[in-house]
């Protein structure tokens, strides 16, 4: 029996925000599963470094490329940069991603918001504009996926907490969807994951690294989710098994 979940042929990964959390659960499980992977990192070369390198000792191809996903020049250089050192592009995660200190939307300044729409917008828009231009049968590519890494604040609104980031995963969303059938017939997938409570290290940036095991007790499965956990359904949505799905959205929520 073959694995389903498994590339048919060497595709060619890209991973924006690879080095940690679910970039590098990501970049970790393509790699076992035989995909070219190129880890995006903005300032922690060390830890992109380290995921390329566990990815290399298990026999795999990786490299780390230092982006800032957010500016149009550096997207363009990383994306060349994954045509030279590892051939044309066939699968694109837009991970990266941030938010900021917990606070209600009255105390959100403009420097604040510049920032979530940069991270949580503007860099998965301008990615996805470079994979289509390079995966698109209208540009003559041989068709690719992309999978965006959204959050259930999406759907929940994260009252008290992060309204911005909750309302930058929304356009997350709408660009997901509208991207899907834009580019359906182009040979192209686009479907997205909607993380919940995920053990990583973006809580601290909200002044909470607890606030998973805070929340867990409340959640219907009574834990916090794995990085791993959240790989698993974004290697389905860039795999053959789910080869007739676009423009949709997978909960890795644990029930929220």
């Amino acid at each position: 029996m073959t694995d389903s979940t498994a590339p048919a042929r060497t595709e060619v990964l890209l991973v924006t925000g690879g080095g940690r959390g679910i970039g590098a659960a990501t970049a970790l499980l393509a790699g076992r599963r035989g995909y070219r992977v190129c880890v995006n990192y903005r300032s922690d070369e060390a830890s992109a470094a380290s995921v390329v390198g566990a990815i290399r000792a298990e026999g795999g191809t990786a490299v780390a490329v230092r982006a800032d996903v957010t500016r149009t020049a550096e997207v363009e250089r990383l994306f060349t940069a994954v045509d030279t050192e590892l051939g044309p592009l066939t699968a694109l995660v837009n991970n990266a991603g941030t938010l900021e200190r917990q606070c209600r939307l009255e105390e959100v300044d403009e420097d604040r918001l510049n920032r979530i729409w940069a991270a949580n917008i503007t860099a998965p828009f301008l990615c996805a504009a470079q994979a289509v231009r390079r995966m698109s049968t209208r540009y003559g590519g041989a068709g690719g996926v992309i999978v965006n890494v959204s959050s259930a604040a999406a759907r929940l609104g994260s009252p008290n907490e992060y309204v911005d980031y909750a309302a930058a995963k929304g356009a997350v969303d709408s660009m997901t969807r509208g991207l899907a059938l834009e580019v359906a017939a182009e040979g192209i997938r686009v479907n997205a994951v909607r993380p919940g409570l995920i053990h990583t290290d973006i809580h601290a940036l909200g002044g909470e690294p607890g606030r998973v095991d805070r929340v867990a007790p409340d959640l219907p499965m009574r834990r916090g989710g794995q990085p791993e956990e959240v790989a698993e359904a974004i290697l389905f949505l860039l795999s053959p098994a789910s080869s007739y799905m676009t423009g949709g959205f997978l909960d890795v929520s644990g029930g929220r």
